[in-house]
């Protein structure tokens, strides 16, 4: 587990790499690490976590004309190094890195097929002169680039790469665009404009100058006929202990999140049974009636765990500057995550996490609304589309001139009911997007850039994702959700949070075996009823405390209308006062002005987040863009 930077291409800037490397720092605090030839520079910054003698980067073959630096953990790398070593390869240190090396000698550029795990990778071919970026299955390590005029810079975060100085940091338009609906950004697109993701299972090569992007792995949604359920369930239980088994490899000491809930507590019960002594749990609460506090307590108590807690003050969003400038992304829900890893870290360097079992298994509670109307879709005529269309925005018209802002939520329930026949609108505004409300533009956007921003249209991103006639609504929005939403969100959000602080987060329900066969589960088995996660709650019977599977769902976040009138409210008024917003000229002052001052509803948590979204991306543009403000800075400008 590391991070890893580099550079192909004419460079005139001797100490860049050195300092790409220095802003990675936190996510390798044990070991440096470089490379350079000719015109290409990699470096690593490592923690150790196996093979912590002889596992330093960059790693080569023994020639020395493959070179490889690496984020990540490969989880077959033993039955790799066994098979590479019968074909001839000779090993020289007993690390997951090196079978990297010598897969790319065996089978070329197809090397990451052969790979478990989760993994950020560069390689270097000095004969060929090319070099490749390649990253996991399903997104659980980041890796950002910049390409330009030739020159191909990357790192496994982008304030790396804005050591570049021939690159100016700007806002992404799209970017922006696409945060301000869904609070995360699909795709490759970022804030940051001309720094991109490399998305997950892709690879990318640079040769002659030039790039080449290409998919190596798709997660293939091909529900078939629903099969005996016991079939489910012992398939279920077996991959979700061979996953947990794989993520128990470390030199160094592991524990685990626990919420309380089904999924961290599967996590928890496996490996208790797996590991020998107590294992080291960890939980946070809110001082808050939704808190899951006591019932990670139970949880310990069944397992005879080693459980911490943690309580979070009522005003934490002091902390907002710190996660955002490990985030690069101004997120909600970054502080808790970066709460509970730093407190995590005083005791472990490894914690498994619960996160991706709701949308393998349909957790959440839109999934809800989606599967009782799901059959409505195909049989709404064009015509009646249209008239649904026309109604939708009468209303939406209507409750914007009201100045009732405490209606929203009502008015996007009817809109929602508005769409059916077209899946993807539908979705989003589930999602709680905005996009296609025209008028709802005007009041979130400046007059200078009103006509640029209204181009762009989150629904064409997504409308791939429901264009199949074979397969349910619901699965669709569970593939899209396992493709989309948790890369950019959930899992940006840990990995970040969590590396802040030197401390390696694994995810065992998002093993590539698990969600390749979770992902095809008909849905039927996995909403019974009003029951989510029917399936898996079958699977984990007898393993598992009756009182988990009958506690309701909270989630670990903050409520955004108790927290508008613990600090939200003050802080925004400090943050996104009448100056910097006319000055910046991207904003609407006034719908900013009118949601501080109206009267608090819990109606309105859609505009609590989006002026949550407004102050993070505020200390953001600060932070990148400006270039103005340090940590401490932004943090004594919105301390309460």
């Amino acid at each position: 587990m590391c991070g890893i930077a580099g550079y192909i291409g004419p460079n005139d800037d001797s100490g860049l790499i050195k300092r790409m490397s220095d802003k990675l720092i936190h996510r390798g605090p044990d070991a440096e690490g470089f490379y350079r030839s000719k015109n290409v520079a990699l470096a690593s910054r490592r923690l150790s976590i196996i093979d912590l003698n002889t596992g330093s980067q960059p790693i080569s073959n023994e020639t020395n004309d493959i070179w490889v630096v690496f984020n990540g953990e490969i989880y077959n790398y033993s039955e790799l190094r066994e098979l590479l070593l019968k074909r001839g390869h000779i090993f020289k240190t007993h690390s997951d890195t090196e079978v990297i090396v010598h897969l790319y000698e065996e089978f070329g550029d197809k090397f990451p097929n052969y790979l478990i795990g989760m993994f950020a990778i560069a390689l270097w071919d000095e004969n060929k002169e090319t070099l490749y970026i390649a990253r996991d299955h399903l997104g659980k390590k980041p890796l950002f680039y910049h390409f330009s005029r030739g020159f191909l810079i990357f790192a496994s975060e982008a304030k790396s790469i804005l050591e570049y100085r021939n690159y100016t940091a700007e806002v992404d338009p799209e970017g922006l665009h696409f945060f301000l609906n869904l609070r995360w950004i699909p795709g490759e697109k970022t804030l940051f404009k001309d720094i991109y993701n490399l998305l997950p299972a892709h690879i990318l090569k640079f040769c002659k100058n030039n790039i080449e992007i290409k998919r190596y792995w798709h997660l293939d949604l091909n529900i078939e006929k629903e099969k005996d359920i016991h079939f489910y369930t012992g398939r279920i239980s077996e991959l979700l202990k061979q996953s947990v088994k794989r993520r128990l490899m470390s030199d160094v000491p592991l524990g685990a999140f626990l919420s309380g809930g089904i999924d961290s507590t599967a996590i928890v019960a496996m490996m208790s049974e797996l590991v020998n002594g107590p294992v080291k749990t960890f939980t946070l609460g809110f001082n808050d009636p939704t808190d899951e506090v006591d019932d990670a307590q139970k949880v310990s108590n069944y397992f005879s765990t080693e459980h911490h807690e943690l309580m979070v003050d009522n005003n934490p969003l002091r902390f907002l500057p710190e996660t955002i400038w490990y985030a690069e992304t101004p997120k909600v829900n970054s502080i808790q995550m970066y709460l509970i890893s730093q407190f995590a870290r005083n005791h472990v360097t490894v914690a498994l996490s619960g996160l991706g079992g709701d949308e393998l298994f349909g957790g959440y509670d839109n999934y809800l609304y989606i599967k009782p109307t799901q059959f409505l879709h195909k049989h709404i005529p064009p015509r009646l589309r249209r008239t649904f269309s026309s109604i939708n925005d009468l209303i939406l018209r209507k409750q914007l001139n009201s100045g009732k802002l405490n209606l929203d939520e009502y008015r996007r329930g009817i809109q929602m009911l508005l769409s059916l026949g077209d899946k993807t609108r539908y979705y989003l505004i589930l999602r709680n997007a905005w996009d296609g409300d025209l008028l709802t533009y005007a009041n979130i956007y400046s007059k200078e850039i009103l006509e640029q921003q209204k181009k762009y249209n989150i629904k064409n991103h997504f409308d791939n994702y429901f264009s199949r006639g074979d397969q349910t609504m619901l699965a669709q929005v569970m593939h899209a959700e396992l493709s989309e939403k948790i890369v950019a969100d959930q899992i940006w959000l840990e990995d970040r949070m969590s590396m802040a602080h030197g401390l390696e987060s694994r995810c065992p329900f998002l093993d590539k075996d698990l969600v390749e066969f979770c992902v095809n589960i008909p849905d039927s088995l996995k909403i019974k009823g009003f029951t989510t996660k029917f399936i898996f709650k079958e699977a984990m019977k007898g393993n598992l405390p009756e009182f988990v599977f009958n506690k309701p769902k909270r989630g670990f976040a903050f409520n955004p209308y108790r927290q508008f009138q613990r600090d939200l409210k003050k802080t925004a008024e400090i943050i996104l006062n009448k100056e910097r917003i006319q000055n910046q000229k991207l904003f609407n002052y006034e719908y900013i002005k009118y949601i501080i001052e109206y009267p608090p509803s819990k109606s309105m948590q859609w505009h609590y987040f989006y002026l949550w979204n407004l102050v993070g991306f505020q200390i953001w543009y600060d932070m990148f863009i400006l270039k103005d403000k340090s940590i401490d800075e932004l943090k004594s400008i919105i301390s309460i």
